[in-house]
C-alpha cells in the first residue's frame, strides 16, 4: 500500500461520520453529530470549559463526575493521551462534546483521545456547533442532557456515574424526555462515588510526584497532613508533597474522630463533584475539626468549610469551568489568573463576618473565591492553585498553608 493510501485508511473520515450520535437537552434542543467515544448512551449535566488544552486532565478530574463537558476550543485531540498527565485513576466525566476530533500528533502521546474514551466507556460526540451550544448554556444556564450513540451498547462504567444507561434506540423526542426525567446533580452526593475505598499514604517513594520531571529531589516531609478525598486531583497531592508534607489520604466519609486519632499537623479538604449540600457528613466533620487542627480547602472543600462556618451555598447559572478566570486577592490587591471547575458557590450575603472574612473575589461576577477564619487557622479557595491544566499564579497558597501549620 502506498503512503497516501495508508493515510487515507488511517483517517477513515466517511466511516467515522457514519457512527451517528445525538445530544438532547431538557429544553427540547437536539444536536446531531457523530460518535467518537464509547458506543453507549449516558445522562449528564452539560457544562462548557473554556480551556484551549488540557482535555485529558479535565476528563480525569473527578469533579466532572455527572457532567458532559463541552470544549469551546474547536480542535481537540492533538496531543493524544498519556499516563503521566492523568489527574486520577480514570476518566470521570459522564460524556464529552467537541466540534472536531484530531488524531494525535505529539511525541508524548500513548493513545488517541477516541481510543481512550472507548476504553474508558465514555460516550462522546463530535461534529456539532459547540459555539451555539456554549451560547445557549450561557443564556439559559446549565442544562441536563442525554447523549445517544447509534450502536446502542450499554455502558457498564456509566451505571456508576449516572442514573440510567440504555440499550434501546430512541428518537429525538424520547431522548429529550430522558434528559428531562434525570434527577440531575442538585442535592446528590457524588463525592461518595468518586472517593478512594480506603485510606492510603500518598507517593511514599516520590515517583509519582517527580514523574513529570518538575523536581529532581523532593523536600524532606516534616509536616503530617491528612487529606479528605472528595474527588481529589493528583496534582494537588503532588503540590502538597512538594511543599514538604507527608500525606495520608482518607475516604470522604471518614469521621473527624478517626482523623484526629492520626494526630495530623493539618487537614486538607479536596475538590469534588456535584452539590456541597449533598455531603452533610463532610461539613459536620469539618465543623468538628475546626479549631482543633489547621485546615485548608479547595473547590468543594472550600464550599464545605463555608457551610461548616454557617454560610450557605447556591447554584451558579452556568458555573466556572476553564483556565482563565481572573481572581482578586483582597489583601494584596493582586490579580491571579486561575483554573476553575464548579457549579456552586458560597453565598456572600450569608458569610458570618464576625468570624469569617472574604479574601478573594471573582472579577467576572464578584462571587466568593476565598475565605479565611479570623480566629482559627483555616482558609480556603474556590479555584485550583495546583492548575493542571491551567496557570501557576496561585501556587503560593500551598506555602501559605505550610506557614499556617508551622505557626499554629
Amino acid at each position: 500500500m502506498k503512503k497516501g493510501q495508508q493515510n487515507t485508511a488511517k483517517w477513515r473520515w466517511k466511516e467515522k461520520r457514519e457512527k451517528k450520535a445525538l445530544l438532547a437537552l431538557e429544553d427540547g434542543t437536539v444536536l446531531r453529530g457523530y460518535s467518537v467515544g464509547a458506543d453507549c448512551d449516558a445522562l449528564g449535566e452539560v457544562v462548557f470549559n473554556t480551556g484551549m488544552s488540557g482535555y485529558q486532565e479535565i476528563l480525569s478530574d473527578p469533579s466532572y463526575s455527572g457532567q458532559f463537558v463541552v470544549m469551546t476550543y474547536p480542535e481537540i485531540g492533538n496531543t493524544g493521551i498519556n499516563q503521566a498527565d492523568m489527574e486520577s485513576r480514570q476518566f470521570f466525566a459522564n460524556g464529552f462534546i467537541i466540534h472536531e476530533l484530531n488524531e494525535p500528533s505529539n511525541w508524548r502521546s500513548e493513545e488517541s483521545l477516541s481510543e481512550s474514551l472507548k476504553r474508558s466507556g465514555i460516550p462522546a460526540i463530535a461534529g456539532i456547533d459547540t459555539r451555539l451550544l456554549t451560547c445557549k448554556l450561557r443564556d439559559e444556564g446549565t442544562l441536563k442532557g442525554y447523549l445517544h450513540c447509534e450502536s446502542r451498547i450499554a455502558c457498564p462504567s456509566q451505571a456508576e456515574r449516572s442514573s440510567e444507561s440504555t440499550r434501546a434506540d430512541c428518537g429525538s423526542e424520547e431522548a429529550v424526555e430522558k434528559a428531562k426525567a434525570w434527577e440531575g446533580l442538585d442535592g446528590q452526593d457524588y463525592a461518595a462515588r468518586v472517593t478512594c475505598e480506603k485510606a492510603f499514604r500518598w507517593d511514599p517513594d516520590g515517583k509519582l510526584t517527580t514523574s513529570w520531571g518538575i523536581a529532581e529531589e523532593l523536600p524532606e516531609p516534616d509536616i503530617k497532613l491528612v487529606v479528605y478525598d472528595f474527588g481529589i486531583k493528583w496534582n494537588i497531592l503532588r503540590s502538597l508533597r512538594l511543599s514538604g508534607m507527608d500525606i495520608t489520604v482518607v475516604p470522604a466519609r471518614t469521621p473527624a474522630a478517626d482523623v484526629l486519632k492520626l494526630k495530623p499537623d493539618g487537614v486538607f479538604l479536596s475538590n469534588g463533584p456535584a452539590d456541597p449540600s449533598g455531603v452533610k457528613y463532610a461539613f459536620e466533620s469539618a465543623k468538628t475539626l475546626l479549631g482543633k487542627v489547621p485546615m485548608m480547602g479547595i473547590c468543594l472543600g472550600h464550599q464545605i468549610l463555608g457551610l461548616a462556618t454557617g454560610a450557605k451555598t447556591y447554584r451558579l447559572k452556568f458555573g466556572h469551568h476553564g483556565l482563565n478566570h481572573p481572581v482578586k486577592d483582597l489583601k494584596t490587591n493582586e490579580i491571579e489568573i486561575t483554573s476553575q471547575n464548579h457549579n456552586f458557590a458560597i453565598d456572600m450575603d450569608t458569610v458570618d463576618e464576625s468570624k469569617i472574612e472574604v479574601t478573594h473575589i471573582n472579577l467576572n461576577d464578584q462571587t466568593v473565591e476565598g475565605i479565611a477564619h479570623k480566629k482559627e487557622p483555616m482558609f480556603s479557595v474556590q479555584y485550583h492553585p495546583e492548575s493542571s491544566p491551567g496557570p501557576h499564579d496561585p501556587f503560593y497558597l500551598f506555602k501559605r498553608f505550610r506557614d499556617l501549620i508551622r505557626d499554629a
